[in-house]
């Protein structure tokens, strides 16, 4: 069992929404966190079927508990049944009760105009494990190709491919039939395949439905339930961008590399291989992601940066920080161009790094620093690649 970096308040102290994909440890951390809390289980056949009918059960059932003061309250899959959100309203304001509200998407929530708590409740984020998580742990190989879900990475050689298999098929019939999010599950699937296998790349709406064979405000639909069910997010272009010469279009990562490799039919992943570089991108990401999630930056976001002309920095963050994601064990002078120019371009971006397969760290003359993968972790947990404000 990990511990993870994403800290969460002590009992009693505030009521907040935790979400994260399925499996990715949302119940684990609760769990972990809050040992004497209150729990609503709504994966419970009999829980949901209950509260479903009547929500209002969850207002008298607490009612006749005397739950201490420092009790947190946790729902867990506060999406399956949204209308319990009025009783938790009505519990903090008239009882004080601080909730633990667990789920895996927001889209129900928003898409029925349920309460959602009108500010009383800050949002956490859990994503899947990082290097830094896994410490000693730690296997670039394995993490790209078994991805960053704890049970994927646990998972032997053996069973990896059925277990990241039931994930996905689970993840389509629960996520997307029970909710209904779509009326064509098989055309989904397609285009899921068609996302995968664009992981990382900027996106064009109007090629990937003339592939799946819809149409453009279709796909358009799709990758909003991706974003809401939490499977990927949109990196957009660095904003402080000069009009005419550099790139404003928007690039989607799946929230899990494993995902991805299974969707895109990637099979083992190989140093040395372009798909394993895509993979090690979609990495670098995360890190920076999650970094981004857990350190609670608001203000700085993380962007990517394109000339026109194809020039390109994977990663920005803020105007501190720029990344590129190199899987070579040797990086060259023309691994660095891109962050040369940038330089150029946006002088105030003043650490640059190449996050890479070499066998040991260094830097160069001009201030590019060329990092190894655990010096990376490092260097960016322990705040020393950027300063949150």
């Amino acid at each position: 069992m990990y511990s993870r970096s994403l800290k969460l308040p002590d009992p009693g102290t505030t009521s907040f929404f935790l979400w994260g994909p399925r499996q990715v440890g949302k119940t684990t951390l609760l769990r972990q966190n809050y040992p004497d809390a209150y729990w609503v289980d709504l994966l419970e056949v009999e829980t949901i079927r209950r509260l479903s009918a009547r929500p209002e059960y969850l207002r008298t059932d607490i009612q006749s508990l005397n739950l201490p003061s420092d009790c947190q309250v946790v729902i867990d899959e506060i999406q399956t049944v949204p209308d319990l959100l009025n009783s938790v309203h009505w519990l903090i304001e008239n009882m004080k009760l601080r909730f633990a509200l667990c789920g895996s998407s927001a889209r129900k929530l928003r898409r029925g105009g349920v309460n959602l708590l009108g500010g009383r409740a800050v949002r956490y984020n859990l994503h899947g494990l990082t290097a830094r998580e896994l410490g000693d742990d730690f296997d670039i190989t394995r993490l790209l190709n078994h991805g960053y879900l704890p049970h994927s990475y646990e998972s032997g050689s053996d069973r990896f491919e059925k277990v990241i298999d039931g994930y996905v098929a689970n993840y389509v019939r629960q996520e997307i039939i029970d909710e209904s999010l779509v009326r064509n599950v098989p055309v989904f699937s397609d285009f899921l395949d068609a996302a995968a296998l664009r992981d990382g790349a900027i996106v064009n709406f109007s090629n990937i439905a003339r592939e799946s064979g819809v149409s453009y405000q279709t796909v358009k639909s799709y990758y909003t339930i991706l974003e809401d069910t939490l499977m990927g997010r949109w990196l957009p272009a660095y904003s402080k961008q000069p009009k005419g010469t550099e790139r404003r279009s928007r690039k989607f990562y799946f929230s899990d590399v494993g995902v991805v490799n299974h969707l895109a039919r990637r099979g083992v992943l190989r140093p040395g291989s372009a798909e394993f570089g895509k993979a090690f991108e979609n990495w670098v990401f995360h890190e920076l992601a999650s970094y981004v999630a857990y350190k609670g930056i608001i203000r700085d976001r993380l962007s990517y940066w394109q000339l026109k002309n194809g020039n390109e920095v994977d990663f920005i963050l803020g105007s501190q920080l720029a990344v590129e994601a190199k899987a070579s064990a040797v990086i060259a002078h023309h691994h660095m161009k891109s962050l040369r120019l940038l330089q150029k371009h946006h002088p105030d971006i003043q650490r640059r790094a190449v996050v890479s397969l070499v066998p040991r760290s260094q830097k160069h003359d001009d201030g590019i620093m060329v990092l190894t993968p655990e010096d990376f972790v490092n260097r960016l947990w322990a705040d020393e690649l950027f300063q949150p404000g």
